[in-house]
This record gives structure tokens, sequence and C-alpha cells, in this order.
């Protein structure tokens, strides 16, 4: 988490043959693995983080925080450790220490070297290289805890200049973890400080994914500034999903010197698409960014604003976190979206299925609770197309605050639906999906909906 960079001009997307990933690990591994773009614990259910950052290299006595995290329902915490190159070196008896209580306590450890923050812009800031270096010299604490234990190999690992050598660097720091015997699902954070506004990790995520000889990367995008509308959100996250590659919000806050995100965007469509998210971070917030503190002072029962949020508010952590299976939790599937508290009702309803000219679609309501719901839309070529777009018309009120895979807007009762860039292009018999959050007042009636194809 830092600075907020000058946004330029989107880069093209990779074609959609570049992004074609083969999941399967390369051997049996012995922990968490990566399958269809999702992370799979080590059981082989699917798992989907919700958690928190907690900065321990920075507060290594506050070893009473993991307790307390666990106690607002999350299923994750990721660590700050340091590498010795910007702060004191966590060794390997602490690293030991700290898995013990995330162990204790029944979270899964995503653990992250902190040192390579900015590197190329931020003075004294590790190369990735020495990361692995680091990962290397503490490994004795790693080995058999891959049940227990994500590696992010380097926080937001460039700045805003010298980044291009991302892919290339990271992919090399996959292979050397490999080389050296780390059976673990690795993590990696976007450059730009880790918010990616250059398309870096995003264009180059199928090439790194597939350097690795176990297929077991996940890749991390953090959420500040850059990602402050819903469609940036919704954009970048669904071509991850879209291209089959493993995506979490490894950071995020409520707001940033660098701008404003939208939080409620990004938890609402993490929770959607079954994304992992991260907030930042426990406690300890300094440099004027004291606001992103979950807790003040690092007192659970003292909550900020954005903690409030994080944790109890719509598509909250205590609403959507699952406990690992490997702690004997469920099987990792989060619950359906909804605000904290009300319990969705009905299940999902189908709508008529409509299409004039080369598509169909039907509308389900795959969730509901008092004033809201997820919609879901089914998108099928009867031809080859080049692109669709969906309509239909509200009866009761209903209204759309919030959609992903699809670029959708209302007049009136009348709701419009089209492609976006990656989901437009289908086969005869293809389909794709998209959805969206709306809420209702005096009723929730599927409507007819009518899907034209290009």
């Amino acid at each position: 988490m830092r600075k907020r960079l000058s946004v330029v001009g989107a880069t093209l997307f990779a074609l959609v043959v570049s992004m074609v990933v083969f999941t399967l690990p390369a051997h049996a591994a012995a922990g968490f693995t990566v399958d269809g773009g999702r992370l799979l614990d080590a059981n082989g259910n699917a798992f989907v983080m919700r958690g928190v950052n907690h900065a321990h290299t920075w507060y290594p006595t506050q070893t009473g925080s993991f307790a307390d995290i666990k106690a607002t329902g999350a299923n994750t915490v990721r660590v700050v450790l340091a590498s010795g190159q910007r702060w004191t070196k966590n060794e390997a008896a602490d690293v030991a220490n700290v898995i013990g209580l995330c162990k204790a306590n029944k979270l899964i450890c995503v653990l992250e070297v902190h040192d390579t923050t900015g590197y190329g812009e931020q003075a004294g800031a590790a190369t990735l290289a020495q990361a692995v270096d680091y990962w290397i010299s503490v490994q004795s604490a790693l080995t058999g805890q891959e049940r227990y234990v994500i590696l992010n190999i380097g926080n937001e690992p460039y700045g805003n200049q010298n980044y291009q050598t991302w892919a290339a660097d990271t992919s090399t720091a996959i292979q050397r973890l490999r080389t050296a015997g780390f059976d673990h699902t690795i993590m990696v954070d976007a450059p730009n400080w880790g918010q990616d506004w250059t398309f870096t990790m995003r264009d180059n995520a199928a090439a790194v994914f597939n350097a690795d000889p176990d297929r077991n990367t996940v890749f991390s995008i953090h959420m500040y500034g850059v990602f402050d509308t819903a469609a940036e959100i919704t954009d970048y996250l669904g071509r991850f999903v879209s291209a089959g590659l493993p995506i979490v919000v490894g950071e995020f806050g409520d707001m940033h010197s660098d701008g404003n995100p939208d939080e409620d965007a990004i938890m609402a469509t993490a929770q959607a698409q079954r994304i992992g998210y991260l907030g930042w971070s426990w406690s300890g917030n300094g440099g004027g960014v004291e606001y992103l503190d979950i807790v003040r002072n690092f007192d659970p029962a003292s909550l900020s604003p954005w903690g409030q949020r994080l944790i109890n508010g719509a598509n909250g952590i205590r609403a959507t976190s699952v406990e690992a299976s490997v702690y004997g939790g469920g099987t990792g599937s989060p619950t359906p979206t909804r605000t904290a508290g009300p319990t969705p009702t009905g299940s999902p309803t189908p709508s008529p299925t409509g299409g004039t000219g080369g598509c169909t679609a039907t509308y389900a309501v795959s969730g509901q609770w008092s004033g809201g719901f997820q919609g879901d839309v089914k998108v099928t070529a009867g031809r080859a197309i080049n692109g669709w777009t969906v309509t239909w018309t509200f009866g009761s009120g209903q209204t759309v605050s919030n959609a992903w895979n699809a670029t959708v807007t209302s007049s009136g009762a009348t709701v419009t639906a089209k492609n976006v860039s990656y989901n437009g292009k289908l086969a005869a018999g293809g389909s794709t999906s998209f959805g969206f959050l709306g809420s209702w007042t005096g009723g929730n009636p599927v409507p007819s909906v009518t899907c034209t194809a290009s």
C-alpha cells in the first residue's frame, strides 16, 4: 500500500489465444493448488480469501492480533515480513512463530516480503531476486506448511518506473523458488505500486502462470485510487476470471491519498465472482493514512469506519467468510451476495428465454434479501456472433446498482446490457454470463429478456 499514480491510456489486452492456461499442476501438491483459475485448499475444496493485512514486522509484539482478526470471522491474514533491505529481517524462528499463530487461530497465512515495495522508484527497495534469497534463507520454517501458508514473493515489487521487466523477473523468481523445493502456492503482486495501471500484470499473467512448472501461482491486485469506479473494477477482475487465471484483491481500502477507491464495488464484485479480498490493514498505519486502520490502536473493540464497513458491511468479512476446510471448516464456497444479517430468500428463478437474432438470454435471481438482490444472466449464441445486447424492463421498481462482465445502463425501468471487450465474440452454441446487484421495493418478479446479436 502506498502511492497515487497518474493514469495513462490503457494498453490493448492480449489476444484471447495468449490467455489459454493449462491449470493442471505438474505434480501432486502438498497444500493449496490452482485448478480452473480457482484456488483449492489441500482437501480439494474451493477457498475464497476473506481477511486483512497485518503489519507484523513493524509491530512484532502485537501477537494477540491474530486471535482478534479471527474473531472478525476472517479466514486469512496477510502478514508483513521484512527481508532486511529496508526493515529488520524476520528470521526463521519468527516466521515459524507467525505460522503457529495462524494455525492456532485457524487462519490461512499469506506471508509477504515488504522490502520490495516500489522498487525502481523507492530508494533502498529490494529486488524480487533478493526476496527469493530471503525465502530460501527461512525455508526451514516453511517446509511442510503448504496446507496453511501461501508465499507472496514481494509486496508491490515495482513503482511507476522501470516496471517493464516485471514479467521476466517474476517468472524467474517463481522458477527459483520451485528449483529450491518450495511446493507452496505462490502469490505475485502487480507493479505500479500494486495497482497495475499500465496493465503489465494483466497482459502478461498467462505467460507468468505458465512459467511456473507447478502451475500454482495466484495474482494479486491492490485497489486504491486507480480503482475508483465500478467499471474499472469489474473490467479488471472480469478479464482474469474469463481467462481462467486466479486473482485476489490483496489490498484495498475505503479511501486513500491517491484517490477514492470504490470499496462497495470491490467487495460486491469479489463476492459475486468468488474472488478473495484482504483489507489493508489491521492497525498501526501512519504517514497520513491512519484512516486505513481497521481497528484503532490494536483494540478490537474500537472499529474504525473502514473496519466497520469491511467487517460488518454488505459483502463484508463476517457475512461471507468461510473457514478453510483444512481446519474443519466448510467447503470454501461463500454465501450468496447479501447485506450482513438478512438471510437470502428463494431459490434462483430463471426468466423466459428471449432471442431475436442470433442469441438467447436467461435471467435468474440468484440471491435475494430485504431490499436487494443479485441477478445473473446467461447469454447463448445460436450462431457465431461478435457481440450481444440484452434488454429487459423491470415491472416493480427494481433498479441496477452495480454490474460485472457487461456494460449495463438504465433508462427508466428499461435496462440494457452490452458485452464488454472480452466476452462479445461467441461461437455457435457458446455462452457467457454477466451479473449485477440491484434493489427492489414492492416486489422482485423476473422480467422477460431479449437478446440481439451483432
